[in-house]
């Protein structure tokens, strides 16, 4: 028994030394992770003491880094999101027809949804810091260059290609937190910061769009994006350190060190998917090149995770992505979960800004007026939730933010009269989801990195993130196909005639309604996940105990 004992303070000893958490240590000699490590995430550290471990650098400093790699993720969602309140006005300027504007929106999220775990493990190979800084300059360069593009096409490779930098430094940023705070209080603030910038980027580009916008014009909204990606460049060169150790083999090369095979296949096959979904509620499900792009997409990441299984187990290359990992139900059941909370969250935010701006006629800037509550209260919370991701157990905290988002959208799902006052269901909507959103992320953000070693942070981070992004993606496409199934229904015409939502027409209210009731389900779904997987588990975000 003594034995036993000095063994494992003999380990944690290591392990401080090396500055690695419970959770951190390297993957087994075939280069999976092992289950109990995974599973040791989920359950929480009950043996763990309140002691913080010391800070890597002054606090001044830590905090100046959590905000940079933070301004990765707000400015990303706001990128996203902003363009949403000013799509009519660029549509009109560059006389794009309105079945192709929304390409404006969607070439973003494409190259971002599909390119997140290639950049995630080049990021772990060759150096967070160095890709979080040149994917911030290339959304800055590129950025800039949008306002200055006449030609729709143009327009849209740009676009793209702006969601090609947001790939290499949102998942990156959740890998330099992970390896740079050891498990404690410094991480849980710093996974709560990050966390309420996605959200809060979401409600800022729809604000600074509206103002902005409203007196200048649409093309600045491009350049005060543009100047905040530069500032988060500058900011990534002065304050994120220099690592002391490359991750990557001596004498590695580029060509040689990344899988190339997997990243081509889970690169098309999410490619495939995400575009097939863009486009069936624009050409129509019936189309036949949609069916066969899913089927491609569907084959394209079969084979990707066949040959990650090979190559994990015969050791010849490391894989894109480690699937092992998901042998543990509590692994998989948080990525389920990841995919469900992310899309009916952001289902509530499009369905919100619909009901405002299409169905009553508010003006852009009127809309975002409605969203200033989820600004304050997301600030709020986030501050809040560091405190308590190491006193109350994780399942609990995600059952309850995923409750709070679900009954967000249950609020604009119910048939209450639709010129009724704000306050008594657009406000605690706007309070609920958000509150929920950054209760249930860090989370989730939190139990994917101590789950993971720390050669595959960056990817932990983009495994996350895609997640939401492809659950997102499928989500809306549903979502969007019962709106316009009901709306048809109530107008007595086929779907392809569908049209529009028209501002107070009672069928346009229906199909709104019936969109946020299936993102209620979702919600209820992350819900029954959590309490089907996690029930009790332990508290995930305690400081690892200090060896004695």
């Amino acid at each position: 028994m003594s034995s036993a004992v000095e063994k494992v303070e003999k380990v944690a000893e290591v392990d401080q030394e090396k500055g690695l958490g419970r959770l951190d240590r390297p993957p087994t000699s075939d280069g999976s992770v092992t289950s109990d490590a995974v599973e040791n995430a989920a359950v929480g550290g009950n043996e763990q003491d309140e002691q913080a471990p010391a800070l890597p650098f002054s606090k001044g400093r830590c905090i100046s880094l959590v905000l940079t790699v933070t301004g990765a993720a707000f400015l990303n969602t706001m990128s996203a999101q902003a363009v949403v309140i000013i799509l009519p006005t660029i549509g009109r300027d560059l006389d794009i027809p309105e079945a192709r504007v929304q390409w404006v929106v969607s070439a973003y999220s494409l190259a971002f949804g599909c390119l997140l775990l290639l950049w995630g493990r080049i990021a772990d190979i060759f150096g967070r810091r160095k890709i979080f800084i040149l994917g911030s300059a290339w959304v800055a360069i590129t950025t800039a260059a949008n306002p200055f593009l006449k030609n729709e096409i143009a327009f849209d490779l740009f676009r793209g290609l702006q969601g090609l930098g947001a790939a290499a430094n949102v998942p990156t940023a959740i890998g330099i937190i992970a390896t740079t705070f050891p498990p404690g209080k410094a991480r849980n603030y710093s996974i709560s910061c990050y966390a309420a910038g996605a959200p809060l980027g979401a409600v800022f580009g729809n604000l600074i769009a509206g103002f902005v916008a409203s007196y200048t014009t649409w093309k600045w909204v491009f350049g005060v994006i543009a100047i905040m990606a530069a500032a988060i460049t500058i900011a990534g060169i002065a304050i994120i350190p220099v690592p002391k150790h490359v991750l990557r083999e001596e004498g590695a090369t580029f060509k040689k060190s990344v899988d190339w095979i997997g990243a081509f296949l889970i690169t098309a096959g999410l490619l495939a998917l995400l575009f097939a979904l863009t486009e069936g509620n624009v050409v129509g499900w019936a189309t036949p090149w949609i069916s066969v792009l899913i089927v491609v997409s569907v084959i394209l990441v079969t084979l990707f995770i066949f040959w990650q299984r090979h190559l994990e187990n015969t050791g010849k290359r490391a894989p894109i992505m480690k699937v092992s990992i998901f042998k543990s139900m509590r692994f998989s059941a948080a990525m389920m979960t990841m995919a469900l909370f992310f899309s009916s969250f952001n289902g509530f935010l499009v369905y919100a800004t619909y009901f405002y701006q299409n169905y009553q006629g508010l003006s852009a800037l009127q809309t975002t007026l409605r969203f200033i509550p989820t600004g304050v209260v997301g600030l709020i919370t986030a501050a809040i939730v560091s405190q308590l991701l190491g006193i109350i157990p994780a399942w609990l905290m995600l059952a309850f933010g995923n409750t709070c988002v679900a009954i967000s959208c249950l609020l604009f799902a119910v048939p209450i009269r639709p010129d009724i006052t704000y306050w008594a269901n657009g406000f605690p909507a706007m309070v609920l989801s958000v509150f929920g959103a950054d209760i249930a992320w860090p989370c989730l953000i939190l139990f994917t990195s101590l789950a993971l070693p720390q050669s595959d942070q960056a990817l932990g981070g983009a495994l996350v993130n895609a997640m939401g992004q492809v659950g997102r993606a499928i989500a809306l496409a549903i979502a969007t196909a019962i709106q316009t199934g009901v709306m048809a229904k109530e107008r007595g015409v086929g779907v392809e005639e569908v049209g529009n939502v028209v501002a107070w027409e009672h069928a346009s209210l229906l199909g709104l309604r019936a969109a946020e009731w299936f993102n209620f389900a979702l919600g209820i779904a992350a819900v029954g996940v959590v309490l089907f997987a996690f029930r009790g588990s332990g508290v995930i975000g305690k400081a690892k105990s200090a060896a004695k």
